[in-house]
């Protein structure tokens, strides 16, 4: 059996079994012992996971047929591969320890699974990813960089992110229009921002959805409108991480007064 690449789903299979082996070592093993593979496909990285037994690996797959084909072919996997979307698992009812999570991710919804990560960020201590090369380096992105942005801010404020390396597009079936790369993403000791997070996660987007405009212009959006903060004359782009606790605790002040 073969498993038939969906457009609809962003499938394109990796061939290159030394690519896979890489990605599968690239797991640290830090401070969990269960994994869970989002998008197993033909499980090119499940083969490698299943040989790590350290680890308990879980497989997410939306895909019926990939489903079928991994049972068929990784029974070892019995009573472990789910048939459903990663993004609306209720990942609570999945794990009560933490857990790894891998994949060949789909380009399509890449950002959105690192925004769910990113809500389940407290059980979720490592991720190891194949995406798109430009969203990787954007993830990955210093402040000051022309691709530095609202996924670069909330992830690096509460995970340390590596860029490991870049995957070619001959190596997967059928081959995608863009090159590949794979990072890894470890939580830090932050385990809550000096700020309000709600009030964070607004001022990073407001901001950055006006990435043109000076602070002092985008943040009119969240109803503020005074000119004593240092940050107020930059662009998004310009800040840390710590820049924008700090801009948000300003803003929080303002509300309050």
């Amino acid at each position: 059996m073969y498993v038939r690449a969906k457009k609809n789903l962003g499938q394109h299979f990796l061939k290159d079994q030394n690519i896979a082996r890489k990605i599968v070592s690239s797991l640290s093993g830090d401070g969990y012992s269960k994994v869970l593979e989002i998008g197993p496909g033909m499980g090119v990285l499940t083969r490698f996971l299943l040989e790590n037994k350290s680890i308990q690996t879980k497989a997410i797959d939306i895909d019926k047929e990939s489903i079928v084909y991994l049972e068929e072919n990784f029974p070892e996997l019995k009573g472990n591969i789910i048939e459903g979307d990663f993004l609306k698992l209720n990942i609570n009812e999945l794990y009560n320890e933490p857990f790894a999570v891998i994949g060949n991710f789909p380009y399509n919804i890449s950002s959105q699974i690192f925004f769910r990560i990113l809500e389940s960020r407290d059980c979720i201590p490592e991720v190891v990813g194949m995406i798109q090369k430009e969203v990787a380096e954007r993830i990955a992105a210093p402040h000051g960089s022309k691709t530095y942005g609202i996924m670069s801010v909330l992830l690096q404020a509460f995970y340390t992110i590596d860029y490991l390396f870049t995957v070619p597009e001959h190596v997967f079936a059928p081959p995608p229009k863009v090159k590949s790369a794979v990072i890894r993403l470890k939580r830090n000791a932050i385990s809550k921002l000096d700020c309000n997070e709600k009030l964070f996660f607004n001022v990073v987007k407001a901001t950055f959805n006006q990435r043109r405009k000076t602070i002092h212009n985008s943040l009119k959006a969240l109803g503020v409108n005074a000119s004593d903060c240092e940050y107020l004359s930059k662009r998004p782009e310009q800040l840390s991480v710590d820049d924008f606790i700090k801009l948000t605790q300003w803003v929080e002040k303002l509300h309050k007064t």
